[in-house]
């Protein structure tokens, strides 16, 4: 008996020294996918409780695409249960920007650059959520999660063109977006 606690309290440990720094990105991604700050608490909060589940199958790859895998795949169920592909409520409308981080961190020196840089921040939130899942997802993978194009077709479940092909159509959206957002022509 008292080896079979040790047992799962080294699990325990190494569990969460492999999984817990990632619960941020495995976060941000969620919002970006559940669109709402509630169903992605449960989304991350399921997905944590699968990859406990199978840790003691876990042998690679990295821990942070594993993560991220999974995490789509309770999000897709989820969709799936609730028979339709996007959930209508969108956490960027539902949140004050003061409980959002901000996407980059930079020194502030005025408070009209602190605005703009909150605009900015706000704009590029609206357009990222604004963009059809499938490049949404690239985006979130990418630049907020920082995966290499590899890890990113691991977690999406398909091939690297794609992924090389989503990020650079959801790319383009997102300056077509910004310049219309902007004021701006393309």
């Amino acid at each position: 008996m008292a080896g079979d606690a040790n047992e799962e309290r080294e699990k325990a440990q190494r569990f969460r020294d492999a999984a817990l720094p990632y619960l941020d990105d495995v976060f941000t991604l969620a919002r970006y996918l559940m669109r709402n700050a509630a169903d992605a608490d449960d989304a991350a909060q399921e997905c944590y409780l699968r990859a406990w589940r199978h840790f003691d199958s876990y042998r690679g790859p990295a821990m942070k695409p594993w993560l991220l895998t999974i995490l789509r795949n309770v999000c897709n169920a989820e969709f799936a249960r609730r028979g339709r592909q996007e959930s209508p409520m969108d956490f960027a409308e539902e949140e004050s920007a003061a409980e959002v981080l901000p996407m980059w961190q930079e020194p502030q020196t005025s408070p009209e650059i602190v605005l703009l840089r909150q605009q900015d921040s706000d704009t590029i939130r609206k357009l990222v959520t604004a963009l059809p899942q499938p490049f949404r997802e690239a985006i979130v993978l990418r630049e907020m999660n920082d995966l290499s194009y590899h890890e990113m077709a691991e977690v999406a479940g398909v091939p690297v063109g794609t992924v090389m092909s989503r990020l650079a159509r959801a790319r383009s959206m997102l300056r077509a977006a910004w310049n219309v957002a902007e004021g701006s022509t393309p």
